[in-house]
């Protein structure tokens, strides 16, 4: 599933090709339950004929603002993926919605399982909501160490579970979760109220460390529009790695099962 560095990434391309402040001629949605419960006729009507303002990206949301006042919120999903064209009549199969710009360029959201979201919403409100359900953004300078320390000592969650929870920082998915744990050496199961200050510390230098690498690996794999390579050039240490052996110690990689999702992680690095 893509996490924020590959959301990050289409993000950036977008803005690279100049697609903000071009004027949508025409929008279209080709599978409409990938709108539902919205009418697709009406989003289509309501996008057609702005302009496309900015593109932004809170945690693993893409945020497309509209000159109308209006937002189009895009979900990846597990296989989703939105890039520029130079023209929207030639498209794959598995485009589920499309924009034509002024001049004939267009844009192409893809996704071959058809998981991916799209819907409207006015900008205030859709802004509002991001703000309230999503928390500081990893590589944003109000995520502060004093910031870090004060969320973590009030939650009693495990490790894992309390950095893929949205609320507190925003983006952190199931890969760079493990991976910053395993940098901070922390294990995955120890409720966050109990782990040390100084290891707080580290785990906040490994989670801006991981994000940014992980970022600059990702905007290489998306380079080529419409191309997708999950993983990229990130050198996991410990996620999809069960029984191979630890690069720190040797001893073999473990998998265990937390909020439904594997785990990854040292046992001898990552002691309880």
């Amino acid at each position: 599933m893509p996490e924020l560095p590959e959301v990050e990434a289409v993000c950036r391309n977008l803005r690279a090709a100049g697609v903000e402040g071009l004027s949508i001629v025409r929008f279209r949605i080709e599978r409409p339950g990938i709108a539902r419960p919205q009418e697709v006729g009406d989003v289509e009507a309501a996008v057609s004929g702005c302009r496309l303002l900015r593109v932004e990206r809170r945690g693993k949301n893409i945020l497309l603002h509209l000159s109308n006042g209006q937002s189009l919120h895009v979900h990846l999903r597990m296989t989703g993926n939105l890039y520029p064209v130079p023209d929207p009549r030639f498209r794959p199969m598995a485009t589920r919605a499309w924009w034509e710009f002024d001049g004939g360029r267009g844009m192409l959201f893809e996704d071959s399982r058809a998981l991916g979201r799209i819907h409207l919403y006015p900008t205030a409100e859709l802004t509002a909501r991001m703000d309230e359900q999503i928390g500081v953004e990893p590589l944003d300078g109000a995520f502060t160490t004093q910031f870090f320390v004060q969320q973590a000592k009030r939650s009693g969650r495990p490790a894992k579970l309390f950095l893929m929870d949205q609320h507190p920082v925003a983006g952190l998915g199931n890969i760079y979760a493990a991976e910053a744990l395993f940098r901070a050496r922390i294990h995955p199961e120890v409720p966050m109220k109990r782990v040390s200050k100084p290891r707080l510390l580290a785990l906040h230098g490994a989670i801006v460390q991981v994000m940014r690498e992980a970022v600059d690996s990702a905007a290489l794999a998306y380079a080529e529009p419409g191309r997708f390579v999950e993983g990229e050039s990130f050198p996991c240490a410990v996620y999809d790695r069960e029984q191979e052996p630890c690069t720190i110690c040797e001893r073999p990689i473990r998998r265990i099962t937390q909020g439904g999702r594997s785990t990854y992680y040292c046992p001898a690095c990552q002691r309880r």
